[in-house]
């Protein structure tokens, strides 16, 4: 009787040790957890080849994907035929690419209009967020303050109503646009509502437009939504007088310090999307099903992150 009630007491103590340990590792862990950063990639590698790029995408083992408004027309009739596709390669619209924002009195309903289109377009297709750029860069002249106020006026209109459809409006810094340098960017996002419009930080393009996206990320914790997960080479080697000639390459292979930016991520314990984002192919002898490869490979084995 005696050895039973010392047996059950020992049980007792070593599970309740045990019990301990276990919360002391998964508080050890939350302490030492990375970013929930989710990894998708972009569409437009493809040029308009959106069915090859989702069977591409999928064969590498993304997660998500991040379609154009090239696929609005042929299926905003039928999205439910585009849904399917996606879920038979079990991917994610992670975001949707809907166009330029018009800040031009008389484009302004017309903008409003085809970004509310195209959110029920996302919605349809299971997804819940899209992007917006803008177009207004002229001739190269900068922006004053007031002009991008009123770009972030107009996203904040267009955002207060596709909030009510569920999905998410976000802003995308973009080279050659409104929102090409770092000052520019943060006078866009200070004047952003947040609870209508949040920031998709692209990072290639804010290191070419002069920022550093690292600091960018712990900058606008609180804004950001998403990101373009993307490198730039700058000067090229055909070119290596002019510093304001680039092209986009994979990652690691520009001046992006991506590593340094996944170490940000960290830092703020970010959850949501990455869509790695690559224009075209860099050189003519690659496909974008290579370049997606090199890109997955840099992702999971020289940044250790998964897909």
């Amino acid at each position: 009787m005696q050895d039973s009630v010392n047996r059950r007491r020992f049980l007792q103590l070593f599970g309740g040790a045990a019990l301990t340990a276990s919360i002391s590792a998964d508080l050890l862990a939350g302490s030492l957890r990375k970013s929930d950063l989710k990894i998708a990639y972009s569409a437009i590698t493809w040029g308009g080849k959106d069915d090859q790029a989702i069977k591409d995408l999928a064969s590498l083992g993304y997660k998500g994907i991040q379609l154009r408004a090239n696929t609005f027309g042929p299926y905003r009739n039928k999205p439910s035929e585009l849904k399917a596709l996606l879920d038979e390669y079990k991917l994610t619209l992670a975001m949707f690419s809907s166009g330029n924002v018009e800040v031009d009195p008389a484009k302004l309903q017309s903008t409003i209009d085809m970004h509310v289109a195209h959110a029920s377009f996302v919605k349809a297709l299971g997804g819940s967020a899209f992007q917006m750029t803008n177009s207004l860069r002229k001739g190269g002249v900068a922006p004053t303050p007031d002009e991008l106020k009123k770009l972030a006026q107009v996203m904040n209109e267009i955002g207060k109503q596709t909030a009510d459809l569920g999905v998410q409006a976000v802003y995308h810094n973009h080279m050659n646009q409104w929102g090409e340098t770092p000052e520019e960017v943060d006078i866009i996002v200070q004047n952003m509502n947040p609870k209508y419009v949040k920031l998709l930080l692209d990072i290639a393009h804010y290191k070419q437009g002069g920022g550093e996206p690292e600091k960018a990320v712990k900058q606008y914790k609180d804004m950001i939504h998403s990101l373009h997960l993307k490198d730039t080479m700058s000067p090229l080697p055909d070119k290596p007088d002019n510093p304001k000639a680039y092209k986009f390459v994979e990652l690691g292979r520009g001046n992006v310090n991506v590593p340094a930016v996944f170490k940000a991520l960290d830092d703020i314990k970010f959850k949501g999307w990455g869509v790695v984002e690559l224009d075209g192919v860099p050189e003519k002898d690659k496909t974008p099903l290579q370049c997606a490869e090199i890109n997955k490979e840099y992702i999971t084995k020289t940044l250790n992150h998964p897909l």
